[in-house]
């Protein structure tokens, strides 16, 4: 009866360790973003309605996907790669994302990049933002040294071992110190509104 006791005991045991070891049970994977791809679309205005607008990369190694879902990972937005796209000529252009490289605005000498931590994505049923969204992203943008937190909803699909991210959104900069130009009591035309559009468009691929 004894050894009957141990021989169920120990198989038990081993049935158990296997189902623990299964490589059949999903695990988390992580993806990469194809930063030759992968944009956040910009647009500030004036209080006019007159704007700027243009692109700054974002670049991940660690987007975390979960037996189908993204559940969390963060990326990087460098600051060197912002460019411009509706201003006239070339020179004009380079003197606005200096201008927004400076210390004015995000002091790219100090702070190079802009980081973004999720911290849950869940299902989401709403009607605001892109068409087909069905994820609501939360997280934390650190911008200058500060972390303040955002959420937006985006359309998140996975196939085939690839992911694409769209998703729009507002970011008060205000909130992280860019107060440049953003003084109310300034003429219309010189007054830079502080929330500014971002539509991120991202795609990557399971590592």
């Amino acid at each position: 009866m004894k050894k009957l006791l141990l021989f169920s005991a120990f198989a038990f045991s081993t049935l158990l360790w296997s189902c623990m070891t299964d490589h059949n049970v999903p695990s988390a994977v992580s993806y990469k973003l194809d930063d030759t791809k992968s944009v956040a679309e910009w647009k500030g205005y004036l209080r006019t309605g007159y704007f700027n607008e243009g692109a700054i990369s974002v670049k991940s190694e660690q987007l975390i996907v979960n037996e189908g879902k993204v559940t969390g990972g963060s990326f990087t937005i460098p600051v060197s790669s912002i460019v411009n796209f509706n201003l006239p000529t070339d020179s004009i252009k380079h003197l606005l994302v200096h201008h927004l490289q400076s210390p004015d605005f995000f002091n790219m000498a100090i702070h190079p990049n802009l980081t973004y931590d999720i911290t849950s994505v869940t299902p989401y049923s709403g009607t605001e933002g892109v068409a087909g969204a069905n994820y609501q992203v939360q997280g934390n943008l650190t911008m200058l040294g500060k972390t303040n937190p955002v959420s937006f909803p985006a359309k998140i699909d996975l196939n085939n071992n690839q992911m694409t991210v769209d998703a729009t959104l507002k970011v008060d900069r205000t909130k992280w110190g860019i107060t440049y130009a953003a003084d109310p009591a300034l003429p219309a035309d010189s007054q830079i509104q502080p929330n500014i559009d971002i539509h991120l468009k991202l795609v990557g691929s399971k590592q």
